[in-house]
């Protein structure tokens, strides 16, 4: 080994120059894709000869275009020989089938619009009677602080950007939601008592009415039509509601029971903030890429934070989130100890305080390759 070591790349120099990350290279050598040219026999480290770099770049190219483990291993056999026929035909079969799943695909939302088109009202019927309620400020300010750092900022998805205040009875519920996360909180309220009023407030407008909650004086909130206005002492924030529904939060935040722990937030903030990364998992998410904290609950209840790439994972006892939309949640839980609730690992993680059930934040989880 010592020979031709300076011509060899070891996992971390592959993953570097490759841009498959060293948990990929992991799995492409387990799977028996892209097997490295020698393995130290006593720490097991890997090492790649000069020429697995193209193979490397090839198979993270093939990767992004989601070709099949099989075939992909018959092009990285095929690669180096002088017949490409074999590779040819491999990728212009994988191309047939995206241009088949395409034109799938095209059908079925022409087919989703057509329904969405007959069930769509253009004509929203207008409120006719105002609404008005008295709540808490200190409560008002603890639920929007709860809920903001979920609102979407996407402007492709305005029906998204803002809070959506959702009063009925003597409860006001403030959700808030990017797609990727979700945050749901409650504040008691007086003086309305009537039926159910929907608004979504645009982000802006929220954080003006946010600005105005700073004592224990009580807040009026009042929504006509398509306006939203809040008044304090002698201070008022006001403006026009996003003119777009909000989605049913209600259908989206019925989970099945998971496994609970309860957690110090301080403890794993500093385990998500020191700890490792995905180093491979830098996914798309708003055109942003985004690193990756790999969760793991043991049988105990204690949840920690995984060492990248470690190996004998278990499907129900890990899940990977968006590492900084993970550090958002803890802090807009605003308390020393919460519970973190694990269902399957397609299923979102949910982040609950313990002296409530009405104050939780949803995250999706980011699939793994491996």
């Amino acid at each position: 080994m010592t020979g031709v070591e300076s011509e060899m790349r070891s996992i971390g120099e592959m993953a570097r120059d490759s841009g498959l990350g060293v948990s990929a290279l992991r799995f492409y050598d387990r799977a028996g894709v892209l097997v490295p040219a020698w393995v130290d026999p006593a720490s097991g480290y890997r090492w790649y000869g000069p020429r697995q770099l193209e193979e490397a770049g090839l198979l993270a190219l093939l990767r992004r275009t989601g070709m099949p483990l099989a075939d992909i291993r018959l092009v990285l056999a095929g690669w180096s020989g002088r017949d490409t026929g074999l590779v040819r035909q491999l990728l212009q079969a994988h191309l047939r089938r995206l241009e088949l799943g395409l034109s799938d695909a095209r059908g079925a939302f022409s087919t989703i619009r057509a329904l969405l088109e007959d069930r769509e009202n253009p004509m929203a019927v207008p409120r006719t009677t105002a609404v008005r309620l008295t709540v808490s400020a200190p409560d008002l300010a603890a639920a929007l602080d709860a809920v903001r750092f979920a609102a979407g900022a996407d402007p492709e998805l305005p029906m998204l950007g803002g809070v959506l205040f959702d009063i009925e009875g003597d409860e006001l519920r403030v959700v808030a939601t990017d797609r990727y996360r979700m945050a749901v909180a409650r504040a008691a309220t007086v003086g309305h008592g009537g039926p159910r009023a929907q608004v979504t407030v645009p982000s802006p407008l929220v954080d003006a009415m946010r600005a105005l909650l700073g004592d224990d004086a009580p807040a009026r909130l009042t929504v006509d039509g398509d306006r939203a206005l809040l008044e304090t002492e002698g201070r008022e924030a006001a403006g026009q509601c996003l003119g777009h529904d909000f989605p049913d939060y209600r259908r989206l935040v019925r989970l099945p029971a998971g496994r609970r722990a309860l957690v110090d937030v301080a403890a794993l903030r500093e385990a998500v903030v020191s700890g490792p990364v995905r180093s491979d998992a830098v996914r798309e998410q708003d055109g942003v890429p985004c690193d990756l904290s790999v969760l793991k609950v043991s049988a105990d209840g204690a949840v920690t934070v995984c060492e990248d790439g470690e190996d004998g994972h278990d499907d129900c006892d890990h899940v990977a989130v968006n590492r900084d939309f993970l550090l958002d949640a803890l802090a807009a839980g605003a308390r020393d100890r919460l519970v973190l609730e694990f269902g399957a690992p397609t299923a979102p993680v949910a982040i609950r305080r313990t002296d409530s059930e009405d104050t939780f934040s949803l995250l999706m989880p980011v699939r793994l390759e491996n």
